[in-house]
């Protein structure tokens, strides 16, 4: 990712979490780690088809194995606390059980995967940039 893309990506993460502790810090080739502060958030990894850019989020969230465990309030929990957002919600996707979407307020953010290895369990949140959602960040 070049300088430009990470600046952009930059903007675009801290306008759209309302959160300007925020940072983009590129990787070798198409990849970058997010960060809030210290906090290392995930991975950003840049795509390019047919001449249409692309960016993909994702963050790896532990939760704990327990079958009583609500992932709807310990998700909304985890990611208000993460990305300092009181307006992220996580609610569940009509007829689908292994997964969940993230709205911040009523606007539609990505979803959360279950994903169940080895005995762990943990939700990886998948959020998609398209070139354009990039255009209007104020860069």
């Amino acid at each position: 990712m070049d300088v430009q893309e990470v600046s952009k990506l930059d903007a675009y993460l801290k306008k759209i979490f309302g959160n300007q502790t925020i940072r983009v810090v590129p990787k070798a080739g198409d990849m970058a780690e997010v960060f809030a502060g210290e906090d290392d958030l995930g991975e950003l990894t840049s795509d390019e088809d047919e001449g249409e850019k692309s960016y993909n989020f994702r963050m790896v969230i532990q939760v704990s194995n327990d079958p009583a465990m609500q992932p709807v309030p310990t998700l909304n929990a985890y990611l208000r606390k993460k990305f300092d957002n009181d307006k992220i919600r996580v609610v569940t996707r009509p007829k689908k059980m292994d997964s969940l979407e993230v709205y911040i307020g009523d606007d539609f953010l990505g979803v959360l995967f279950l994903e169940a290895e080895r005995g762990r369990k943990s939700y990886i949140l998948e959020l998609p940039i398209l070139d354009f959602d990039l255009e209007d960040t104020g860069e």
